[in-house]
């Protein structure tokens, strides 16, 4: 099927005040969701889990890699156009586009979001350059255009606005848009992120705030300004190395929620904390136990199929992460 989206590509953020500081909500994943109505399973075999696809080498025009977002639980809201049209989005430091449904939509897949329209924004601005872009299980097509950004809302209207919207904000500085229409830098100089708790969990524009850490920061170069890329020396556990044995590639990405390394690594951790492999299998025999009681606890790691690194909302959630365009850095600090 053929969904139709405005892509709509970030001109500049407006704040209210220096920082900007957009809350953070944990929703229930879609994984715990479809877990609680017994239709998990079905859903990962039919659209298996593949963290890596999103960060692919190849920019070719109208080519975005299908990606898994099942797991996916922080929103935050924006507000695109004037007057303001809001949505709930996940806010992704490892992709670079910002697209959301349009009026023009008229799958069914549409029918259960906000929808973005043009006509009501005096600020929208459109090139007429179409987009097609092909996923693994259907397609969307649309057209990109310019528009006004703002990330300042009240907690309070996230509640009333998440039940209804889940679309992707992608927040990386380098844009590769079809016909290198534009290179844009999106975050004003820093970005913040913290999400120890359910309640407290915030992206700050422009800033980071010290009371959310412990100590300092800890400033990391970027080894690769394709994504929010930096070096691991390795991984350990209690002080024996158990994988990333002599260095290692890994990308902090905030739209990923587990640590995804290469299949051998994983094994490795998993073995080291006493976790053993389960796909969900069953044998054939028809159980009346509800699956909300049947799953057990699982590690927060994931196999990547490649020599890269991701680390997501696991990584995220106890270390205060600072993404500054300034100085193409990473700053890692131990959460409160």
């Amino acid at each position: 099927p053929k969904y139709y989206f405005v892509l709509s590509i970030l001109i500049h953020i407006y704040c209210t005040s220096i920082y900007c500081r957009v809350p953070l909500i944990k929703g229930k994943s879609a994984r715990e969701s479809l877990e609680e109505k017994g239709m998990w399973e079905q859903y990962r075999k039919l659209y298996p889990y593949n963290p890596m696809a999103k960060f692919t080498q190849n920019y070719a025009v109208g080519y975005e890699s299908m990606t898994n977002d099942a797991d996916m639980s922080y929103y935050g809201v924006i507000s695109i156009g004037t007057p303001p049209q809001s949505f709930v989005v996940i806010f992704d430091t490892g992709s670079s586009n910002l697209w959301v449904p349009s009026i023009y939509c008229g799958s069914t897949a549409c029918t259960s979001h906000h929808k973005f329209n043009p006509s009501l924004s005096s600020t929208y601005q459109s090139n007429n350059q179409p987009l097609s872009i092909q996923y693994g299980t259907g397609s969307m097509t649309g057209f990109l255009g310019y528009d006004t950004v703002s990330v300042r809302v009240s907690s309070s209207f996230i509640l009333q606005l998440i039940r209804y919207n889940f679309f992707l904000l992608m927040l990386y500085w380098s844009l590769h848009i079809p016909g290198q229409m534009m290179h844009l830098f999106v975050i004003a100089f820093l970005c913040s992120v913290h999400s120890k708790s359910q309640a407290g969990s915030e992206v700050i524009f422009g800033g980071y705030n010290p009371n959310h850490y412990t100590g300092s920061l800890v400033w990391i170069p970027l080894s690769s300004e394709t994504y929010w890329q930096i070096t691991m020396t390795s991984v350990t556990i209690n002080g024996q190395v158990v994988a990333c044995n002599g260095g290692c590639q890994a990308i902090v990405d905030t739209g990923t929620s587990l640590i995804v390394g290469p299949n051998s690594d994983i094994a490795s951790l998993n073995y080291y904390v006493g976790a053993t492999t389960n796909n969900g299998d069953v044998s054939k025999t028809d159980f009346s136990v509800h699956p909300s009681y049947y799953y057990g606890c699982r590690t927060g790691f994931g196999n990547g199929g490649s020599s890269l690194w991701i680390l997501g909302d696991v990584f995220i959630r106890e270390y205060y992460t600072v993404f500054n365009r300034a100085n193409n850095s990473v700053g890692l600090a131990k959460s409160v």
